[in-house]
């Protein structure tokens, strides 16, 4: 008798071309065939044109829509294999219907509550301006703000917010948050202040924001709530592209009524090479990096290995 043929596993938008150095895949050898891809496609045609002979997807955190129509399109797919719980970009319901399996990793916040750090501590001492002066020939170009006696305004206290909170006040920030499900219990167990929204806006110095992409959060940080905030507030989104309208936050900017934003997600990704956000003054934009550590890839990558063998295991 023959033996079955490998099966086929595309390995989706490895932008760093980490994923085969980030996991021990040589449990596969003999039984499949593993294709990388480093770029990005999003179309529907597209997506379903690549994807159409393999029978394993393992997709990164939302890059690549799996939607129902992409789905149906795909007639060989038999697995999923998601990095992270809770993939928004999959449609559960069309790969139930298809009986494919949608499996997923491990995962933590550690990099995310750091890295929203990372941004609050760059803005505040204008570290992209600074740099790119030295480099240019140039020296010191502003005045950096102190956090200590500043106002850190925290849009959800879940995991993440209230683990920024906690650094904010070892910064002796004083730490406010609302979000539309905050109770006053919550934020006092947190040691942080609970304010209503307009209160949260008006007062942050540098507001975080920490709520999960919904209809309820869709929008959320819009024009009324951007004219609330002071001059010299800031703005830092390590959530989800869509809380933010984009186009109110740009003309905040541009126009004086906030000092500047932070942001590492987008309603749209990759950003397109003529968006606004690349060459606004004052906005500080980094490309989704902030999952994107090598301790959280290499068990992205392990877990998806060990959910592959498992699978084929049970097949």
């Amino acid at each position: 008798m023959s033996s079955p043929s490998p099966v086929r596993i595309a390995i989706l938008d490895d932008y760093q071309n980490a994923a085969l150095e980030m996991a021990d895949w040589s449990p596969l050898k003999g039984r499949a065939e593993i294709t990388v891809f480093n770029d990005h496609v999003a179309q529907p045609d597209q997506v379903v044109e690549r994807f159409k002979p393999f029978d394993v997807l393992c997709v990164m955190r939302e890059r690549t829509p799996l939607t129902r129509e992409i789905i149906e399109r795909l007639p060989n797919l038999k697995l999923i294999a998601s990095t992270g719980p809770g993939n928004a970009s999959i449609d559960m319901d069309a790969a139930a219907e298809r009986d494919i399996k949608v499996a997923d990793t491990g995962y933590w916040s550690t990099h995310t509550i750091e890295f929203t750090w990372a941004m609050i501590l760059a803005m505040a001492r204008n570290l992209t301006v600074e740099n790119r002066s030295v480099r240019e020939g140039g020296w010191q170009t502003r005045l950096g703000t102190e956090l200590s006696g500043k106002t850190l305004g925290l849009l959800g206290l879940g995991r993440v917010g209230s683990a920024v909170g906690v650094i904010g006040q070892a910064f002796r920030m004083n730490v406010i948050a609302w979000s539309q499900n905050l109770s006053a219990e919550r934020a006092e167990s947190k040691g942080v202040q609970r304010v209503d929204k307009e209160t949260l806006f008006s007062s942050s110095d540098f507001l975080s924001i920490h709520v999960r992409l919904s209809e309820r959060t869709r929008g959320l940080v819009g024009v009324a709530e951007l004219a609330k905030m002071k001059p010299t507030s800031r703005i830092v989104n390590t959530s989800r592209g869509p809380i933010v309208d984009v186009a109110a936050l740009l003309a905040a900017v541009k126009n004086g009524k906030i000092a500047g934003a932070a942001l590492d997600v987008y309603d749209t990704e990759p950003l397109a090479p003529d968006d606004p956000l690349r060459s606004t003054d004052n906005v500080l934009v980094t490309p989704h990096i902030g999952y994107v550590t090598r301790e959280m890839y290499q068990t992205f990558y392990g877990d998806t290995v060990r959910n592959i063998v498992e699978w084929l295991d049970q097949a």
